[in-house]
């Protein structure tokens, strides 16, 4: 895949190129996203990012606010994020998402945050049905679960 770069007076895009997949058979690109807005979408990027351990692949600014950022787990899937604008008709309020995000490393990431400081809500534990995860809340208050549960086959 083509590694891009592009940097405009309000738009910055670092990263891989999305696609479908390359010629060895890897995944497609994800086409689901969670969003969510934040009251200062600066910080909770830079948190995301330098803490948590998310690529940003996409920021387009207006002025001080985001206006859409893109960030990419790196073992697959990402979520999409901006500035909270209580005007906007498509808008949840800032501190109420929530997002499961699939690691297969979760007692080093488990370790890493905790070192960093990151406020754990929910401590790492082995669950009934297999999975083994964790909680975060990030500076906004929205709730992150790490852990290595990948879902079920598609039948």
């Amino acid at each position: 895949m083509d590694s891009a770069t592009n940097t405009t007076a309000n738009t910055t895009t670092t990263g891989t190129a999305a696609g479908n997949g390359d010629a060895q058979g890897a995944a497609p690109a994800p086409t689901v996203w969670p969003t969510l807005q934040a009251r200062d979408a600066h910080a909770l990027i830079d948190f995301l990012v330098e803490t948590v351990g998310f690529l940003r692949t996409a920021l387009h600014t207006d002025g001080d606010r985001v206006a859409h950022c893109q960030l990419d787990w790196p073992e697959g899937g990402g979520v999409m994020l901006g500035s909270h604008d209580p005007e906007a008709k498509w808008c949840t309020p800032p501190g109420t998402f929530g997002c499961y995000v699939v690691t297969d490393d979760v007692d080093g990431l488990y370790e890493r945050l905790r070192a960093a400081g990151v406020t754990v809500v929910r401590e790492l534990a082995d669950q009934d049905y297999g999975n083994r995860d964790f909680t975060i809340s990030d500076p906004e208050g929205n709730l992150w679960c790490f852990g290595h549960y990948r879902g079920e086959a598609r039948p």
